[in-house]
């Protein structure tokens, strides 16, 4: 199958490649055995199948109707690697890039409107450059620099829910805190967040026929975005006294302030998605853990003091990203296998992070563990997240909020998923909030 779907509907694509979602993967033959389905994740139906891979197949081929060959790395230990040797994994957009489907580019191709370059999807010496522009922004001095702000703004939206009444937890804190933040990280106005947050749904929403038609309209919003942040750059590039916000930052930075357009929309994608999605999907994963697990909101409510180990512990558990790829640049043997030069290869974080050979009860969520920073979920190597002390004192902070004014946060209903295998994110949380008597 042709699998160029840029030019057909997104409903046309779901249906040629629907599949049984509730089938027993432990009856599918491994060889079939395909765990990268968007499905899956809309329906919270993947763990099995990481589950049947980590323990008869943890390096296995897949060649996938959707997503054309790829091997699944499962395992924590064989993760690491690969996320550590940048040099035998490529993330270089033109060698396929980070996500699944993405393939190398030919030279003399054309690259169109779908090839959007990014920090992250650099190797060395571009993404080097370009990454050291940016992290200075979120240095332990700069993050510290923004709690008190975080503090402010937890305790208004906090304070803003009504009590003993359903809402969505998601769109009332998880996304308005992360947008708020990335409305300060730009130096755009604060009315203008919702904007970051359309695009950054955009971005996971590009093959979904319930937003979408086409992919090609869901990039053609994406523009949008260029179209914002391009009147910004120009006039912040135009400046004699930069400012110290991202844009400043990336139209004065010496390997930045030439970027093409699409390599502007990618890295300005990069940055909006890694400050909005995760984190906020974060924010949202540890309400419903410990929904899921009320015991441990009953530790958390004798000793407070445990929200900055149960933080990471989140992190682990929700796992944001669910995967990262990589392209293999030579021949090399990982666990039994050989991977072959050019294959791709997928780093399932989300699997890694319930490796029970690497985490002492993995799939037990635990808000005390002696150990919670052992996880996947910011990778390792030249690639590890830029934001993580960010994304950490957000969940902290609010954290802490929470505990001075709620008995407890009830899930009123089941959750609703993104349709997606590459951000693990939640787009429904019901709730209802109960205030301390």
């Amino acid at each position: 199958m042709d699998r160029d779907f840029s030019k057909i509907s997104n409903a046309e694509i779901r249906n040629k490649l629907a599949i049984d979602i509730n089938v027993d993967p432990y009856k599918i033959p491994i060889e079939e055995l395909d765990p990268g389905h968007p499905s899956l994740f809309e329906h919270n139906k993947f763990y099995p199948y990481f589950e049947r891979l980590r323990k008869e197949d943890p390096v296995h081929y897949c060649d996938s109707k959707m997503w054309g060959p790829y091997w699944s790395v499962t395992k924590f230990s064989d993760i690491k690697y690969v996320d550590s040797n940048h040099e035998l994994f490529s993330s270089d957009i033109n060698n396929g890039g980070i996500r699944m489907g993405g393939r190398p580019v030919q030279k003399g191709q054309e690259q169109g409107m779908f090839h959007l370059p990014m920090f992250i999807m650099q190797d060395p010496p571009v993404h080097d450059d370009q990454r050291g522009v940016v992290s200075p922004a979120f240095t332990p001095a700069k993050v510290q620099e923004l709690k008190k702000l975080i503090q402010e703004r937890a305790s208004k939206i906090l304070d803003s829910l009504p009590l003993d009444q359903e809402f969505n937890w998601v769109r009332e804190v998880s996304v308005e805190l992360t947008g708020q933040m990335l409305a300060t990280l730009f130096g755009i106005p604060q009315e203008d967040r919702h904007k970051l947050i359309h695009w950054s749904d955009t971005v996971e929403n590009i093959g979904n026929p319930d937003v979408f038609e086409t992919p090609e309209q869901g990039f053609q919003e994406l523009w949008k975005c260029f179209e914002y942040f391009d009147s910004v750059w120009k006039e912040r590039k135009a400046s004699n006294k930069p400012g110290t916000d991202l844009i400043s930052t990336l139209a004065h930075g010496e390997s930045t302030k030439n970027m093409p357009p699409n390599e502007f929309l990618g890295n300005m994608l990069l940055l909006i998605v890694g400050g909005n999605d995760t984190t906020r999907n974060s924010i949202s994963g540890g309400v419903l853990a410990l929904n899921e697990h009320p015991e441990e909101f009953k530790k958390l409510l004798r000793d407070p003091t445990l929200v900055t180990k149960m933080v990471p512990e989140i992190i682990r558990w929700q796992t944001p990203v669910a995967h990262m790829c990589r392209t293999a640049m030579q021949d090399v043997k990982l666990g039994d296998k050989k991977i072959v030069a050019g294959d791709k290869v997928v780093m399932w974080y989300v699997s890694g992070n319930r490796d029970e050979n690497a985490i002492d009860r993995a799939n037990e969520f635990i808000i005390d563990r002696d150990n919670p920073r052992q996880h996947l979920s910011f990778g390792f190597g030249i690639h590890r997240c830029v934001g993580l002390r960010l994304a950490e004192m957000q969940l902290t902070v609010l954290w802490e909020e929470i505990l001075k004014r709620f008995s407890a946060i009830e899930l009123v209903s089941s959750p609703r998923y993104l349709r997606s295998n590459f951000i693990k994110g939640i787009t429904h949380l019901p709730v209802k909030v109960r205030t301390k008597s």
